[in-house]
């Protein structure tokens, strides 16, 4: 039998793999040192020291319920979004520590005061410390598509998954999934429409971009500069 920490060390590693491979193919800068004087504490935590009873007030300047993205990688999300709607609370949670650190260290340059990044396992956070109707949307951006048959459970929307999901979303709130992959777009749809609660998928424009970095994450600006289709899909909690 595989222990917890093992299975989470193996899923890590496949994970950081992939991104390794994927920097190869599309000609991916490594990520950049990040400087040892920069202080990561307000931006940076472990699930175990996320609050327990979950309390948004006691790691953001407000009690805000704040909107959660899975896998935040460079950061790029959080920082948009961030200093775009400085009334928010955003939330990233991040597989990969050194993907975390770098999240972090990107919003702890630009001062956004109201993002702050986990590096964590998703399922432990929404399973463990998320109660019900505590968060305003969450955000799903090219998760990991497990290419191989004998990993296909190992992707993160599956029924179970997403009833977590719907249960910690409130009544209104957003549920927004993309990915350049097909077939982990059809599948994530059906994983998704299990749930009664969540009403979708709604179409998603895409909008031009503007200048170098107006994209949701650097995989989206990746794939759209090379030429690569998206698939976005919206879900609102009922």
């Amino acid at each position: 039998m595989v222990s917890a920490d093992k299975s989470l060390g193996l899923q890590i590693n496949f994970y950081n793999e992939r991104r390794c491979r994927v920097e190869g193919l599309m000609g991916r800068r490594a990520l950049g040192k990040i400087n040892a004087q920069l202080d990561l504490t307000r931006h940076l935590f472990q699930s175990d020291g996320l609050p327990q009873p979950w309390d948004p007030q006691k790691i953001f300047s407000t009690n805000c319920l704040p909107e959660v993205e899975i896998g935040s990688g460079k950061g790029l999300f959080l920082q948009r979004h961030g200093t775009a709607r400085p009334e928010k609370n955003l939330l990233g949670i991040e597989i990969s520590l050194k993907y975390a650190r770098f999240a972090a260290s990107r919003l702890a340059r630009s001062k956004v005061d109201n993002a702050r990044v986990v590096h964590a396992d998703a399922r432990h956070v929404f399973s463990e410390i998320f109660p019900d109707a505590s968060l305003a949307a969450v955000h799903i951006y090219f998760p990991d598509p497990w290419w191989k048959k004998r990993h296909h459970k190992r992707r993160l929307l599956n029924p179970d998954f997403v009833a977590q999901l719907s249960r910690t979303i409130i009544r209104g709130g957003h549920l927004h999934f993309w990915t350049d992959v097909e077939e982990t777009f059809t599948a994530g749809l059906a994983a998704l429409e299990t749930d009664a609660r969540l009403d979708g998928p709604q179409e998603v424009i895409a909008t031009q971009a503007v200048h170098d970095l107006d994209y949701q994450t650097h995989f989206e600006r990746r794939m759209r500069l090379s030429g690569k289709k998206i698939y976005r899909s919206k879900f609102v909690r009922l």
